[in-house]
């Protein structure tokens, strides 16, 4: 069994996919994100200044917990471990990649878009995986028809979720967490807009909260 996920979330139901082009901004920005209520971050490999930016979170954002999005490749991998994050998240998984994730004792989200792909990591002990990308491939719809078939598989949908529909998302018993990149878009980070990304942040923190407590 590959080691989950969820342990490190802490009861956080809302992961932002963060892309940081300037790691200049690491520090403020994941700062802003702790202080109003998401932990949890996801910088994803999609920048020359990603790996840099998460060394700086590491540094010097004490309560962050590092997720390391965007992994296509072994050489990805170490060097996300190297730099500091806590986990790895990908799109999808190659055989290559699947390959190197069963060597590394490493918390890791494998994105998977079909039931094939799905069944094919469970039988390589990742419990949870990312639906991604989640309203492209059935969303919802798609959550409930294989909570039957594959009911010990849980899932972190990313992609397309809105702050309208992530509470729908978040009721699903298979859905233990989402992503998303509404939270702190690209425009907002190279804006530094601090204060807005501060408000969907606290926003995107109460996100579940009405059903949890009538549970």
């Amino acid at each position: 069994m590959h080691p989950k996920v969820s342990p490190l979330l802490s009861g956080t139901k809302v992961i932002p996919v963060l892309v940081i082009e300037n790691a200049d901004d690491a520090q403020p920005l994941a700062q802003c994100l702790v202080d109003n209520g998401l932990p949890v971050l996801e910088v994803t490999l999609r920048s020359h200044e990603a790996l840099r930016a998460i060394e700086i979170i590491a540094n010097q954002v004490q309560d962050a917990v590092i997720g390391v999005g965007s992994i296509l490749s072994e050489m990805q991998l170490n060097a996300a471990q190297a730099a500091g994050g806590w986990f790895g998240v990908s799109p999808g998984v190659s055989e290559k990649l699947l390959q190197a994730l069963k060597l590394h004792d490493w918390p890791f989200l494998p994105g998977a878009s079909t039931l094939s792909e799905i069944m094919t990591l469970r039988e390589s002990g990742f419990m949870e995986q990312k639906l991604f990308p989640a309203n492209i491939v059935g969303g919802i719809p798609m959550l409930r028809a294989i909570a039957g078939p594959v009911s010990d598989v849980s899932f972190c949908p990313t992609g397309g979720i809105s702050p309208d529909t992530a509470d729908d998302y978040l009721v699903e018993d298979n859905v233990f967490a989402i992503g998303g990149s509404w939270i702190a878009p690209v425009d907002l980070i190279r804006a530094k807009d601090w204060h807005e990304i501060g408000r969907r942040a606290r926003n995107a923190a109460n996100l579940g909260t009405q059903w949890r407590a009538a549970v």
